[in-house]
């Protein structure tokens, strides 16, 4: 891990009008910067840079922070990446904190294996390339398709040649074992090997940093499969990865929306027609990963499969992999072409002109879903409808708490002929478990690293696991936290503790425990929070709508990370009763085991597809951007209070509920109200 003092220390010798000045044409605008934003496409310069808080805001698009955080927004280079970039640029090296004999030397080794991999990857690359001039067939097959030599040379297409055993032109030591493990050669049973690859088109599958993974390729003749995919390997897993999402970057920011098609030749002929912000799968159904990496990119997603019953059954899986992510921010559409079409020979035929047109009236997933499900009974009758909503409920289970899933459940209502409140109480009689879509049998070929992605109903889909969440199971009598007032992250004033004056003086906290986080903490937590519950539903990810309570604590513990230092048994404990709070102890827990502060180096920390990584990336840029608040600990004991006060009246209330019928329960109830007027006298109301 990268020291948090060298990040500061880095941080205060670079400048970040020289970093972003780079990439971006600058001119002086009064005190700050002015351009055009490299996020977004603008004609008006909205992107202002502050040499005086080196940071720098769009106030068109909303992009926001610091030298380290343009260059992993811009460039998508990961976090320590983006640090080691800068420090090469001042002449500062960077320091590692110390790990184990064991730790260094499995770090060394898995970068040293990546290293292999992408190297063997290029040199594959480089000698495609090559064939490819060589290769009257193949050229004659891609202007066939209409593509041109600039769109070939964009994507970096290439051939693959006939020969079985073409590749050891390139390396002279064919049995090297790097060659099967990334994908490039098959080894038989009998120790014989051979190209994976041959008379296909080649496509090479690049990451969000612009990183060589793998290869698809297309056969241009007759032969199956049509569409062959590298294996999974250290380097490349096709869940995860998008085939032209590098290279569509730019589009994509300017166009405010991304286009998900299902084939190589999809993306690279919508390409050719000037439509370039569309990606691909890579030959399986879409997953949820797929889909918060689409988001990333993207608030506005629209699905265009082919016309076809095998193009319908692919838009319904993605829409059961987009609903645990849904939030109201976000708009996810799905478009359906004319039987005979996919987006590659639509474009080709009818022009860019009207597929764009198709784009606009492309149906809502709100749309899709109702329709789909309405398609599937009779809804002319009480079984019908009754069989439909039976259908809809875990679907319903698996969209997070939003406004959008109540406007779901109220369209879903008059489907069924219910009134919200009976369709409320029959939800709410026998919760069904979120939708989990079983694994589907691999198709032909699947074993093998082969995947069509264009045009194959038979697809697996990827098992998908919803758990429950601690933050869902909430009390029929919630605390009401309305009156908390607003960090100046939020743009309101400061936060008062429910408008009371404090009238205690010191914190009761007792400063510093001897409480330890166990182990090397990755975001993980109490009550479930660990690993990767991103997929669960209700787990926050990009920039779903999140308790403002939650959003409030993790601003006021980032701008200060200090207040971490003094944490101690008391105020944990005071957290884990408040609800939906179960992040803000991750983040304690991690900042205490990890000795990170800078939101840059927690989020080194974290793992990387947890919930608190995503919501340290969507903070960043408010906690840059806010000012110290002048007495943050009060800020910190105040809002703690507040939290303990509503858990003790709930806890009261319940109490009373229940006839206080016990010793314990009368005994427990006086120390609560006791600890209520104390509560008081500090100034909570």
């Amino acid at each position: 891990m990268i020291p948090e003092s060298f990040i500061q220390d880095l941080l205060a010798r670079v400048d970040v009008v020289d970093v972003v000045g780079r990439y971006v044409q600058l001119r002086k605008g009064g005190a700050n910067l002015l351009g055009l934003c490299p996020f977004h496409n603008e004609k008006s310069p909205s992107f202002t840079v502050s040499p005086t808080k080196q940071f720098y805001h769009c106030f068109g698009c909303g992009a926001h922070g610091s030298a380290i955080t343009f260059l992993m927004e811009h460039t998508g280079t990961s976090f320590p990446e983006a640090v080691r970039t800068l420090a090469a640029s001042a002449g500062m090296t960077v320091p590692e904190e110390n790990r184990s004999p064991r730790q260094q030397q499995e770090s060394a080794r898995r970068k040293a294996e990546e290293s292999r991999h992408t190297q063997v990857l290029d040199a594959a690359q480089a000698h495609y390339l090559k064939q490819l001039r060589a290769s009257p067939a193949a050229i004659r097959y891609l202007k066939q398709r209409g593509l041109t030599g600039e769109i070939a040379a964009h994507f970096g297409l290439g051939w693959s040649g006939t020969d079985r055993h073409g590749l050891s032109q390139v390396f002279p030591n064919y049995d090297d074992p790097t060659l099967v493990e990334s994908g490039l050669v098959i080894e038989s049973e009998d120790g014989r090997r051979y190209d994976r690859f041959r008379e296909r088109v080649m496509f090479p599958i690049r990451n969000v940093r612009g990183s060589l993974i793998g290869f698809g390729g297309r056969i241009i003749g007759k032969g199956e499969p049509k569409y062959l995919n590298s294996p999974e390997t250290p380097l490349f897993s096709k869940g995860h990865e998008l085939y032209g999402l590098w290279e569509a970057r730019q589009s994509i920011r300017q166009e405010g929306q991304v286009i998900v098609v299902e084939g190589y030749m999809d993306v690279v002929g919508l390409a050719q027609q000037g439509i370039a912000n569309a990606v691909a799968t890579l030959g399986t159904a879409t997953t949820p990963d797929h889909v918060k990496k689409l988001l990333r990119t993207s608030d506005k997603v629209i699905f265009s499969f082919d016309g076809d019953g095998a193009g319908r059954r692919a838009a319904w899986r993605a829409l059961q992999a987009c609903l645990p992510v849904l939030r109201d921010d976000i708009a996810i559409r799905f478009l359906f072409l004319p039987t005979e079409h996919d987006p590659d020979s639509y474009v080709r035929e009818l022009g860019a002109e009207a597929f764009r047109a198709c784009l606009a009236d492309a149906v809502a997933l709100s749309r899709f879903l109702l329709d789909e499900l309405a398609s599937r009974h009779n809804m002319n009758e009480a079984e019908g409808r009754a069989s439909c909503l039976h259908e809809a409920k875990p679907l319903l289970a698996s969209i997070p708490e939003c406004a959008l899933r109540v406007q779901i459940e109220r369209e879903m209502a008059k489907l069924v002929q219910l009134t919200p409140e009976e369709m409320a109480q029959i939800l709410a009689q026998q919760p069904a478990k979120p939708f989990a879509p079983a694994a589907a049998p691999k198709a032909a070929g699947e074993a093998a690293g082969s995947a069509g992605p264009d045009h194959d109903g038979g697809h697996p889909d990827t098992g998908y696991d919803f758990a429950g969440h601690d933050f869902h199971d909430i009390p029929a009598e919630e605390p009401d936290f309305a009156d908390y007032g607003q960090f100046p992250s939020q743009g309101g004033g400061e936060f008062s503790g429910g408008g009371g004056q404090r009238a205690g003086g010191k914190p009761e906290w007792k400063g510093k425990s001897d409480w330890k986080a166990k182990g090397d903490w990755k975001g993980g937590g109490k009550g479930n929070w660990k690993g990767r519950r991103d997929n669960d539903v209700g787990g926050f990810e990009g920039r779903r709508t999140m308790p403002s309570l939650a959003k409030r604590l993790l601003g006021l513990l980032l701008a200060h990370p200090e207040l971490v230092d003094s944490m101690g048994d008391q105020q944990l404990e005071v957290i884990d009763h408040g609800p939906h709070l179960g992040l803000v102890r991750d983040l304690i827990m991690l900042a205490q085991s990890s000795g990170a502060r800078h939101v840059g180096a927690l989020l080194e920390a974290a793992e990387p597809d947890s919930d608190l990584a995503t919501v340290l990336k969507g903070l960043r840029a408010d906690i840059l951007s806010q000012e110290d608040l002048p007495d943050p600990q009060t800020e910190w004991d105040d809002a703690l209070r507040r939290i303990e006060f509503d858990s003790a009246k709930l806890e009261m209330a319940k109490l009373a509920a229940a006839g206080l019928a016990s010793d314990d329960a009368r005994k427990r109830y006086l120390e609560l109200s006791s600890r209520m007027v104390t509560l008081k006298g500090a100034g909570i109301r």
